[in-house]
């Protein structure tokens, strides 16, 4: 019984430092493509002030 909580605790443990680096990768890809939309905003923007 000891053992299966131990091999349980291990594979949770496990799970949740996965889940720790997934989840701050996906911040930083959302942060990446946040970044490239508002350079391409930036870019629209003075081409738009160019034509004036």
């Amino acid at each position: 019984m000891m053992r299966l909580f131990v091999t349980f605790s291990l594979v949770l443990f496990m799970a949740a430092i996965a889940g720790c680096n997934t989840t701050r990768g996906m911040g930083q890809d959302i942060e990446a493509a946040g970044q490239k939309i508002e350079d391409l905003a930036d870019d629209t923007q003075d081409e738009l002030n160019d034509d004036d």
